[in-house]
């Protein structure tokens, strides 16, 4: 099946890449929101792309993730295709980034293909139809996977009043999210990474752990919070979050989200357009940073990884590096739906070479040496 996966992508890539990128992203979405509203087309894709995925259960933040292969924010901005990336094997789905208000984001064009380097630039700009939309959406749908909600501030909101579109935000999406990420690190909105700081982060996730408790009261259910950070972040920064995010009794850290960074190995003809660089050249600064933050989180605080993961060997490498579960986008785009039941299978047959059946034991035991 797996086989045929990859020949049904590898027909309908060639496609897609003719289109301008954001183009394909939305014709794509478009379709796979149609298919989330149909359970026979969800099905059709559940046969064709998720129903071999294995099982090789992972705990993170308290929730039962059924393998550790989840889809990163950005491809569904509008909670509109849930069911439809459930049906392709995610064990769980983050959407968004979405935010109070509508925003139109950045000028188009602001989505390009490295395809030299494997790699995205983006500078969206948290474009977004607002909560209430994204609200409408979601409780349209149903599905298998973890449901996360990524939150942001909207772009006219000034850095010190970003509490109150991240508690907003929140309060909002809280029945509907199994966790809920704050995003305070996309390079596409004017100042965001300034939330980073200290003199900005530690007022920032003591509001939204007081609004998480209210909300925990009033909802009766306990949603965890997530802390998505950029790469580019020096050693005096991470041990600030580090503390922060310990002090503040977050359920886990997200690294990383895109880099400003341009590596002098990109090839590609759109190499040093301004935005977020994700993909193949993102993965060591990724794993690094995924790295120095296990060092100091220590499992205080679990740790999420993202960035170029193409195959099983660098989802291994992220999770020796201290990641509890990982999130794919870029080379999803670049490889399509057959790369998650490879990774799977892939880390579970580094655990059996190790002497051990289940991952998350093997991991323990292979970090400590």
């Amino acid at each position: 099946m797996t086989s045929t996966s990859k020949l049904m992508y590898s027909l309908i890539k060639p496609a897609l890449f003719a289109l301008d990128p954001e183009r394909a992203h939305d014709l794509t979405l478009s379709k796979l929101a149609f298919a989330s509203k149909k359970p026979f087309l969800t099905a059709q894709i559940n046969r064709f792309f998720g129903r071999n995925v294995a099982d090789l259960p992972v705990t993170c933040m308290g929730i039962n993730f059924r393998h550790p292969v989840g889809l990163a924010a950005g491809l569904d901005k509008e909670a509109a295709a849930l069911p439809a990336f459930s049906a392709m094997g995610f064990s769980g789905v983050e959407m968004g980034t979405v935010t109070p208000k509508p925003q139109p984001g950045n000028p188009k064009p602001r989505m390009f293909r490295l395809v030299e380097d494997q790699a995205l630039i983006n500078r969206m700009g948290f474009n977004s139809g607002g909560v209430d939309a994204f609200l409408e959406n979601i409780k349209k749908t149903e599905s298998t996977a973890v449901a996360g909600i990524n939150i942001g501030k909207n772009a006219e909101t000034a850095i010190e009043d970003a509490h109150f579109d991240y508690v907003s935000a929140m309060q909002r999406v809280y029945s509907q999210a199994d966790y809920i990420t704050v995003n305070i690190s996309s390079p596409n909105t004017k100042s965001l990474r300034e939330l980073q700081n200290e003199s900005f982060l530690d007022d920032l996730l003591a509001k939204i752990k007081v609004a998480q408790k209210k909300c925990q009261t009033v909802h009766k259910r306990y949603v965890p919070i997530a802390l998505k950070v950029a790469p580019d972040l020096d050693e005096d920064e991470i041990e600030t979050i580090a503390e922060l995010v310990i002090s503040h009794q977050f359920d886990a850290l997200i690294a990383t989200n895109t880099t400003v960074a341009r590596p002098d190995s990109l090839k590609s003809d759109h190499a040093q357009e301004v935005g977020g660089l994700s993909g193949a050249p993102v993965k060591e600064l990724s794993t690094e940073c995924i790295h120095q933050f296990y060092r100091l989180l220590k499992g205080r605080v679990q740790i999420i990884g993202v960035g170029g993961i193409k195959d099983a060997d660098d989802a291994w490498d992220k999770m020796l590096a201290g990641a509890d579960y990982l999130q794919i986008y870029s080379q999803f785009i670049y490889q399509g739906p057959s790369m998650i039941g490879e990774i799977v299978d892939g880390l579970k047959a580094k655990a059996k070479s190790h002497g051990f059946d289940d991952l998350p034991t093997a991991l323990e035991s292979l970090r400590t040496q």
